[in-house]
């Protein structure tokens, strides 16, 4: 009888032992982000809402910039109605600037975005308006941490920066450079390359940063002359060879 109370009474402490030890490491378990925010911290992002007839945005949504966008793009399938409209906000107040725009193709929408915009997460909502004034709505996020931009190249102080096109990469891939700087790019490539503004396939966010292919040898230059954040790739190898140019006064 003894031994039987005994291992009964044993079995139980280790019940008890299995139970705190599993509450434990649940309590410790590290909690899931969705991205990188401002500031090194973590930014959670909500799911985006996609109205009909959407095809792409810029800047992509969950993402994280190291400068303010110039502007922000959506793009459809559908032309769209002047009554079309974009917000962009962070804590409740508008870092839209101007008006919304309907781009000439009538598929792209665009607003001006305060360059003094602070760090941190951005929700952009829309309401895209088709012909007969319906409309539907829609969402995204992103973030701008401007700490990130320590990861970049410097090259200011430069009237010209020049950037390979070598190997299927972007060389060097991200810079920052000063108003009014002229970026040229060089293929250094047997393949052929593009120069492409975000989003792909659309290529609307800036749309001046748009090539030609360029074949070995060929250049393509710009000046950037406006602060701001420029997002790019090649489009025959959108996976491999993206790049950002930072501009700053």
């Amino acid at each position: 009888m003894l031994t039987r109370r005994l291992l009964l009474s044993m079995a139980l402490m280790l019940v008890v032992v299995v139970a705190v030890c599993q509450g434990t490491t649940q309590n410790n378990s590290p909690t899931d982000t969705a991205g990188r925010g401002a500031s090194g911290g973590d930014a959670s992002f909500a799911n985006p809402k996609k109205s009909a007839h959407y095809e792409t945005n810029t800047p992509a949504h969950a993402s994280t910039l190291a400068g303010v966008p110039v502007n922000v793009v959506i793009d459809f399938n559908f032309d769209l109605h002047d009554k079309s409209d974009i917000s962009i906000k962070k804590d409740g107040k508008e870092y839209g600037l101007g008006r919304t725009s309907v781009d000439t193709n009538r598929l792209t929408l665009r607003r001006a975005m305060d360059p003094a915009a602070p760090d941190g997460l951005y929700t952009v909502e829309y309401n895209a308006c088709w012909p007969d004034e319906s409309c539907h709505d829609g969402s995204f996020q992103f973030a701008i941490d401007r700490t990130l931009s320590g990861d970049f190249e410097g090259q200011r102080g430069k009237e010209e920066v020049k950037v390979a096109l070598v190997g299927i990469t972007i060389k060097p891939q991200n810079i920052v450079i000063d108003s009014g700087t002229e970026v040229t790019w060089v293929n250094e490539d047997a393949a052929e390359h593009y120069i492409n503004t975000d989003s792909h396939p659309a290529h609307t966010y800036y749309p001046k940063q748009n090539s030609r292919a360029l074949k070995k040898g060929d250049t393509f230059s710009l000046v950037f002359d406006e602060p701001g954040i420029y997002p790019y790739h090649c489009s025959a190898h959108p996976e491999t060879m993206t790049g950002m140019i930072l501009v700053e006064e």
